[in-house]
């Protein structure tokens, strides 16, 4: 029985969609997942997208198909990783979860579980605030939480400015957006990725008994 994971994301510049793909690789390491990325529209107009080097940046990743809000129904896990906006999901993300007003009304993610990833432009960016409050959308669509527990040690790293958050991996891109994810932030988002398609397949075991 094949456990179905999808990453949902939004990527401006790569730090999301280097998470995303991390987030990918620790739930490809438990037996019988299938793993599917996916991005969202995006809303900036094409020019800006040009002027501002982002379009160029979004070429890597062009190719991961859109998200359309049925799909998540196949689902059994849903991970979504969003850059903050001065401490809230982007846009992009907020369009696609307004979407999801047909299967609220049919209870259709009810029981799944649903996780967020982040990334900001400063240490103190909204990291936490990002994730908690898309936790609301999540809870009101009755989908199961799952951030990074303390067993992943990297979260109390302290020797060095790091991502990570109890409530889901993160990293920061930098005041000019050229840092990219460390190795540390990297290896919290395969455990969240692991860890979160661990709880699916388990549920989905139990649902079958």
């Amino acid at each position: 029985m094949t456990t179905q994971i999808q990453i949902i994301f939004y990527s401006m510049y790569g730090h999301i969609y280097r998470m995303a793909e991390a987030i990918a690789a620790g739930a490809r390491e438990v037996s019988d997942v299938q793993v599917e990325l996916y991005r969202v529209p995006e809303l900036v107009p094409e020019e800006i997208l040009e002027k501002s080097g982002a379009k160029a940046a979004q070429h890597a990743f062009a190719s991961i198909p859109l998200i359309k809000p049925h799909q998540l129904a196949e689902a059994d896990a849903l991970l979504f990783g969003t850059p903050t906006r001065f401490g809230n999901m982007c846009a992009q993300m907020r369009n696609f979860l307004d979407q999801l007003g047909g299967e609220w009304m049919k209870n259709t993610l009810v029981g799944k579980i649903g996780s967020v990833f982040t990334s900001t432009g400063t240490q103190h960016g909204g990291q936490e605030t990002t994730i908690t409050s898309f936790h609301t959308t999540l809870l009101h669509l009755g989908m199961v939480i799952v951030g990074v527990p303390y067993a992943e040690t990297r979260l109390t790293n302290m020797q060095e400015i790091t991502g990570g958050t109890p409530y889901g991996a993160s990293t920061m891109a930098g005041a000019d957006g050229k840092r990219m994810p460390s190795e540390n932030e990297l290896a919290i988002a395969r455990y969240q990725g692991k860890h979160a398609a661990t709880l699916a397949r388990t549920i989905k075991l139990g649902r079958s008994l």
